[in-house]
């Protein structure tokens, strides 16, 4: 499984806006943008001039970070959004807003989308009753996920509900705290994408 093992704070900085990538530190005074506002490197604080492929790659590159995709899986994505009938650019905002990572951390389960995919990889989460390991799995309209009968899962969770109890759950997903339940709705909407990409 590749993944980003660097630091992620700089890949705020690059976009330009907080990418909530450290989860509740984002939130603090402690985030690096909100310090440091400016591209990292020697030669950041320069202007230079933005051409319009240099504008596709920014929200390319963003949307990329966002949702933890490397740059191989994303042109998958990609190819399949051309494939399907409708907008290709919201055909794959849906396609990424419906992966298992995303839908755990849209439910509240998981502080971060890192933490999401480390409770995903471990066994913590289970997809119509049946165990599903993998943070890119796809899911569909009627999908119901629960959590694993574990003290240890039930208090992660728990504690990762209580921190994210100001936070809109989207309407494409049925949340039922108390049993720890999301069931997947609809599809998702461009509207119902919350970070700002055009």
């Amino acid at each position: 499984m590749g993944r980003f093992t660097g630091n992620v704070c700089k890949l705020c900085r690059r976009e330009g806006m907080k990418l909530f990538l450290k989860g509740q530190r984002c939130f603090t005074d402690k985030c690096a943008l909100s310090r440091r506002d400016y591209p990292p490197g020697v030669h950041a604080q320069r202007r230079s001039k933005v051409t319009d492929y240099g504008l596709h790659l920014r929200e390319k590159q963003k949307l990329k970070r966002i949702y933890g995709v490397l740059e191989r899986q994303f042109r998958l994505y990609f190819k399949e959004a051309e494939r399907l009938r409708g907008n290709t650019g919201e055909n794959l905002l849906s396609l990424l807003e419906r992966r298992l990572d995303n839908v755990v951390l849209a439910s509240g389960f998981a502080l971060s989308r890192n933490h999401a995919r480390q409770m995903i990889n471990h066994g913590h989460f289970r997809v119509n009753d049946r165990l599903v390991d993998i943070a890119s799995y796809r899911v569909r309209p009627g999908d119901k996920l629960s959590v694993r009968e574990s003290e240890k899962t039930k208090k992660m969770i728990l504690e990762a509900v209580e921190v994210n109890k100001a936070q809109v759950v989207p309407d494409w997903l049925n949340v039922t705290g108390e049993g720890f339940l999301s069931e997947v709705v609809a599809l998702p909407r461009r509207e119902h994408v919350p970070h700002p990409i055009q």
